[in-house]
């Protein structure tokens, strides 16, 4: 098969129908033979309902129906155990992404890369997210030592070979772009047109992206172990020195009352720091404690269409 495309849908309902029809369009440009793959993760509106319909009337169309929300990225690599194609796309079911943008995607491959990766110049998104998004990544750069385009997402075409080598890695923390960046091979990123969600409305709430954003942070670094240590270490210095100068005024009689304060403050931020180490060890333990249970990364409930796992 040459073409695979993985959609991820939760809220997507209203726009399914046109997203289904536009990439048929798209695709039947570049080859007849194709495959769109809708994962529904457990859309509380009638995505799964729109997809059986879909699937129906066209036998390329194939859906993944989750037995209830497991998020984004699992839902992705749900779509991706199931694709056959040699080449794969990725993109969300909202239609910010435009179908049209794959024959650029496509194109651009053939010049023999494996990963191109759709650039939204003018991405539509608030202010405020656009924001939170390019402070995380240059945090997350920074942890972990590697450098991050927030305006790059989950749009891109992929080779077989690409995913095979994500579909590899075991990480219970699936992100889909963070597993592109660790696997490697030729890639290259285009600038496409990026469109506003004209229906409904997105499912990423700032408390669901600040905690996604800590996960994401906590499995894939662990520079804030490393942090933390410098941190111990700075205030053990500090406070050394900060001893040995209170103590050389003690001798010389410049201090003549003890300090309640200076004790009590000591007290307080020192076992802040110490609570804090713990917590980050803490953390890091229950990552390890989580993967030690070996759980399927994604139930699956039904399926429709000629769909059967790699």
């Amino acid at each position: 098969m040459k073409f695979s495309v993985v959609i991820p849908t939760y809220k997507c309902s209203l726009s399914l129908k046109e997203l289904s029809k536009r990439l048929i369009k798209t695709l039947e440009r570049l080859s007849d033979d194709f495959e769109m793959i809708f994962v529904n993760d457990a859309s509380p509106e009638n995505d799964w309902e729109v997809i059986t319909d879909l699937a129906k009337n066209d036998n390329r169309i194939k859906g993944l129906n989750f037995s209830r929300n497991f998020g984004q990225h699992y839902a992705i690599t749900a779509g991706l155990d199931y694709a056959k194609g040699d080449w794969i796309i990725v993109m969300d079911g909202d239609l910010q992404d435009q179908p049209e943008e794959i024959i650029k995607l496509y194109n651009k491959a053939q010049e023999g890369y494996d990963i191109v990766l759709a650039q939204r110049i003018n991405r539509q998104d608030s202010k405020l997210k656009k924001f939170f998004s390019t402070q995380f990544y240059k945090v997350f750069g920074y942890l972990t030592d590697t450098k991050y385009d927030n305006t790059i997402a989950n749009f891109g075409i992929y080779s077989k070979k690409t995913i095979d080598a994500v579909l590899q890695m075991k990480d219970k923390i699936r992100v889909f772009p963070i597993l592109l960046q660790w696997v490697g091979f030729k890639k290259i990123s285009i600038e496409i047109i990026h469109n506003e969600r004209s229906k409904g409305k997105s499912s990423y709430s700032y408390r669901k992206l600040v905690k996604l954003a800590f996960e994401i942070i906590m499995s894939f670094s662990n520079k804030p172990l490393l942090l933390s240590i410098r941190v111990g270490i700075f205030i053990s210095i500090l406070s050394l020195i900060i001893g040995i100068i209170y103590l050389y005024k003690y001798f010389t009689g410049q201090i003549l009352i003890s300090g309640f304060a200076s004790l009590i403050i000591s007290i307080w931020f020192l076992s802040g720091i110490i609570i804090f180490s713990i917590g980050v060890v803490g953390i890091y333990i229950g990552k390890v404690f989580d993967a030690s249970k070996d759980r399927p990364l994604f139930i699956i409930k039904n399926t429709i269409g000629d769909i059967c796992a790699k």
